[in-house]
């Protein structure tokens, strides 16, 4: 099971999942640059370990590498919940606790992906309403939409900075 991103293991990846596309160590490095003082040395040395663990897949290009996501941010975020979840001597209580910490927002976007587990056909209308097969209306479609069109293609949509 994974172990959790190091903080900046954490900013590079979050960049590489956002932009979804392969990028290179001096387009992480400009980006972070806006926020922190970084040296390229230190980016290229993050992305290195991060493909030595697995995170990342890299291929050359010229004197450099393509550095791209081997898979997304909600599987990770998935399997640390997973191995969380599988350390509790209790896990029900465990999640009672967990559901217990959640926004309604977020009860409601979990109820949603709970429907689309269960195998509810999701239909859009042209107004963007997202109903089940039954005809509920989801209330959190927006984070139900996005759930379900990530599960279809993980690549995910954006596209990051121009290369």
């Amino acid at each position: 099971m994974p172990r959790p991103l190091g903080e900046l293991e954490d900013a590079v990846m979050t960049r590489v999942w956002k932009w979804n596309r392969p990028v290179t160590v001096r387009e992480v490095l400009e980006d972070l640059q806006q926020e922190r003082s970084i040296a390229y040395t230190t980016v290229m040395t993050v992305l290195d370990n991060l493909h030595q663990k697995g995170w990342v897949r890299r291929e050359a290009e010229g004197r450099a590498y393509r550095y791209e996501a081997v898979s997304t941010r909600a599987a990770y975020a998935a399997a640390l919940m997973n191995e969380a979840w599988s350390q509790s001597d209790n896990p029900a209580a465990a999640l009672v606790a967990f559901f217990g910490m959640m926004s309604p927002q977020q009860r409601q976007a979990l109820s949603d992906a709970v429907r689309m587990v269960e195998g509810d056909t999701l239909r859009t209308a042209e107004d963007g309403t997202v109903r089940t097969a039954e005809g509920g209306v989801l209330r959190g479609e927006g984070e139900a939409r996005a759930a379900a069109e990530e599960a279809q293609n993980p690549a995910g949509p954006e596209s990051g900075p121009e290369r």
